[in-house]
């Protein structure tokens, strides 16, 4: 049997190879897997067991290594283990001999030096805080290191004396002897221990270039680090400087009166604010509690109020606008009470309501090897991956949008306000708050199928409806409606782009979403931040949300511009952070929000501002005085065992729990998600096949019927063309798509102009496509017929897509 010729053993490396290995007298020798590292010897039967089913393993550091003949040599540990081996040749067991010994040297020194560990630990001088620590911990192992390295220069050096003898003597001997029936033995000899004096040299070479390559490496890591160190101190004394500054700035600020009240003198400096928040990663100072900064460039700082701001009217002190409606007995914000609205609805007689599921099936623990999926994808676009079931989680994106009413009550509250400025405050915090839900949920919803439709019917319960409805197929955009009875309608319609990078997965909401109150006929619009997956490939996923938001009055012209701070290892400042501005249409500010997006937000009223000193990067500074600040928005807690359940909350749960009474395109009746829900994933990923083809061919033959209606038969040959290439990129349970995928106009034969490779004449269902006039924009509005349709049970003309 022809092996190929192993590498020569090097000190400290991993020796693998294959070797002979006795068993019992009836089976004899088998050919068996060996791996020889960290002074161990392990064997496998074969080397696709490496990863997981080890035979057995001896420790070098108690064993004995004996040679039998030519080939064979046993390695024993004292009776409990004993390894009767076998080689190739004389030359192959020679190589394993050499690395076992080498590898035996090492083990016990190693063992010698763990000994003796516990008396070098005290000579080490202490570092302080926890980075020096680590940094002495490394320095330390890299010390072992090298000095393993030596000692096996040194375990060379002796097996280069020991077999250089050896080769010595026997050409001693050999110059001694004469012709005759010796010379072939002595010839092998010599032979012999020229090879074992090759083989040792050779393994002394390598070790000589493991050294100097590990010290060459370390030696310039060590400069870096201490290069590193050298601008650090550079910095924090730069940052020293500043803080100084600011410091006095802030000293000044406090005593005059031009800027701030006079009864801010010092004794207020040690005093904490509402706002006790942490500062920002430039030039704030982290022991003083009495502001809060924001992120990266900072824009603003706060400050805790003059008490007199909570005990005279505002009228004239604060600058507040009349519209906020304030007078003598509720000045402070905090003593509003919603709930003593008059024309609040009266609470009507409880009915019983349907109760919920609060578990799904736990999620199955299927293995999946993510890179041979993904390692074709970076820089395409999502909707032309075939993705399984694996990475999904059981809902669909219709379910995920209808999420966003998790938080319904922020509405509710907004819809009692008086003030269209405090009205923001709670807009802002529903923004917020859809995602809340997002920061454990690395799974991919279903991407819905077109005509597909989710209903969530809270009416009883919570007081609202809400109908979803995927209108679009290329490019994918999904349509959402719900309405309150406590005077509220939410609206929106939603493509997403996403671009896959490598390390991560960016996730582009394109689409507004509008806020509209009955009583007060406030219009609220605003946009959605980019969603951030990273470690694709390799590590945890986990998500992040990054961008700005500006939530629009168009009505009064208020504003309220949110900044989802993206997660930085080096910023000082808390995770997920959320800060915000509420201003009305002359850019006054009124209110201040401060928070997380996976947390909590808070807000509190701008008594006044003022102008402050350059930050780090030449913008002026804005110094608000707030009063207390009052929490708006917390996050509900996950059920128990939420880890188990792709870490859906609450209202998750019940998003896909089946229902009577809903349309047959209803998601809770799509069939792979629901074998996906029910731990059956294999059965889905064959159903999920089976419906993209059917949407294929549903969508080929509405393509025809356009096609058909042309004017010409040179546009109907043209146009089935562009049919028939555009079916390669059909498919559904896949990322959502970018629209420069769509296709531009091409020209027919005879000069006509064909609009588009898609020509689909598919009309949503319950949605039509309107001009908004306040916003602008083309957005698919409900028309209506949904919910007298299900009151009626009447779905005639609702198509079969699943």
């Amino acid at each position: 049997m022809s092996e190929s010729k192993p590498p020569t053993p090097t000190p400290g490396d991993t020796y693998k190879g294959w070797l002979f290995k006795w068993t019992n007298y009836i089976k004899g020798y088998q050919r068996r897997w060996f791996v020889l590292s960290n002074g161990l010897l392990s064997y496998y039967r074969t080397q696709a067991e490496m990863g997981h089913t080890c035979r057995g393993t001896i420790n070098l550091a108690t064993a004995n290594i004996a040679v039998e003949d030519s080939c064979n040599f046993v390695i024993s540990n004292g009776g409990a283990q004993t390894y009767h081996l076998k080689a190739n040749s004389e030359v192959e067991r020679q190589r394993w001999i050499t690395a076992l010994e080498l590898a035996k040297a090492k083990a016990v020194d190693m063992q010698a030096n763990s000994d003796d560990s516990g008396d070098e630990c005290p000579a080490v001088p202490p570092t302080s805080g926890q980075g020096g620590g680590c940094r002495n911990s490394e320095v330390q192992s890299t010390l072992r290191t090298l000095n393993s390295k030596v000692e096996d220069l040194t375990t060379c050096n002796d097996l280069i004396v020991k077999h250089g003898s050896a080769l010595q003597r026997s050409l001693s001997e050999l110059e001694a002897i004469r012709v005759g029936g010796d010379m072939g033995e002595k010839i092998r000899q010599v032979t012999e221990r020229a090879t074992l004096f090759r083989i040792t040299s050779n393994a002394m070479i390598n070790a000589c270039r493991d050294f100097l390559s590990l010290a060459q490496t370390h030696s310039k890591r060590w400069q870096k680090a201490l290069q590193v160190e050298r601008d650090q101190r550079i910095r924090l004394e730069e940052t020293l400087e500043q803080l100084a500054k600011q410091h006095n700035h802030l000293e000044r600020a406090f005593r005059g009166a031009t800027v701030l009240p006079s009864s801010f003198s010092n004794p207020a400096l040690g005093s904490k604010g509402g706002a006790s928040g942490k500062g920002d990663a430039s030039d704030e100072d982290d022991d003083n509690e009495f502001f809060d900064a924001m992120e990266d460039p900072a824009e603003f700082i706060t400050v805790p109020a003059d008490p007199k701001y909570h005990k005279r009217s505002g009228s004239n002190v604060s600058g507040l606008s009349s519209e906020i409606g304030m007078d003598d007995q509720s000045v402070n914000f905090d003593e509003l009470s919603l709930a003593s609205n008059p024309e609040s609805p009266q609470p009507l007689e409880l009915e019983p309501v349907r109760q919920r599921r609060t578990r799904i099936p736990d999620k199955p623990n299927y293995y999946l090897n993510l890179w041979s999926i993904m390692k074709n994808c970076i820089g395409k676009e999502l909707s032309k991956i075939p993705m399984p079931v694996n990475f999904n989680e059981p809902l669909s994106m219709l379910q995920r949008l209808s999420e966003d009413l998790e938080y319904y009550e922020l509405l509710d509250k907004a819809a009692k306000c008086q003030s269209s400025l405090e009205q923001m405050c709670y807009v802002a915090a529903f923004t917020v708050s859809s995602y809340s839900t997002t920061v454990h949920r690395t799974g991919k919803p279903f991407n819905p199928l077109l005509g597909e439709t989710f209903e969530l019917d809270r009416l009883r319960e919570c007081g609202y409806r809400s109908l979803c409805e995927q209108v679009s197929h290329h490019p994918p955009a999904a349509a959402h409606h719900a309405f309150s009875e406590k005077g509220w309608s939410l609206r929106q319609e939603i493509t997403l782009a996403s671009k896959f990078r490598g390390k991560y997965l960016s996730i582009m909401p394109l689409g507004s979403i509008q806020c509209l109150f009955d009583k007060s006929n406030n219009h609220y619009s605003w946009k959605k931040v980019t969603t951030t997956v990273h470690n694709i490939i390799v590590g945890k996923l986990w998500i992040d949300q990054s961008g700005e938001i500006d939530v629009v009055n168009h009505r009064t012209g208020d504003r309220c511009h949110l900044k989802f701070a993206p997660y930085s290892y080096f910023s000082r400042d808390v995770p997920r952070k959320v800060t915000g501005v509420v201003t009305d249409k002359e850019g006054k500010a009124h209110y201040v929000l401060s928070g997380t997006w996976d947390e909590k937000m808070e807000f509190s009223r701008v008594m006044q501002s003022s102008k402050g000193e350059n930050g780090t990067e030449g913008k002026q500074r804005t110094v608000y005085q707030t009063l207390k600040a009052k929490e708006i928005w917390t996050k509900n807690p996950l059920p128990e065992g939420a880890d188990n359940m792709y870490f859906f909350s609450s209202l998750a749960l019940t998003l896909n729990e089946p229902e009577d009474g809903v349309a047959p395109t209803d998601s809770r009746r799509r069939p792979d998600q629901r074998l996906m829900e029910d731990g059956r994933w294999d059965e889905a990923n064959a159903e999920k096949q089976r419906l993209e083809e059917k949407q294929r061919t549903t969508r080929r033959e509405r393509e025809r019927e356009a096609v058909k209606a042309a004017s010409s038969p040179e546009e109907a040959e043209a146009g089935e063309t562009g049919t028939e290439a555009s079916e390669v990129s059909d498919e559904t349970s896949h990322g959502p798509s970018h629209p420069h995928y769509l296709m531009e106009g091409k020209e027919g034969s005879n000069g006509a102009q064909i609009k588009s490779a898609h020509q689909d004449n598919y009309q949503a269902l319950w949605f039509e496509k309107l001009d908004d006039p306040v916003s602008g924009e083309v957005l698919h509005v409900y028309k209506g017929g949904y919910w007298e349709a299900k009151d009626q049970g009447s779905w005639d003309i609702c198509p079969d897509i699943f």
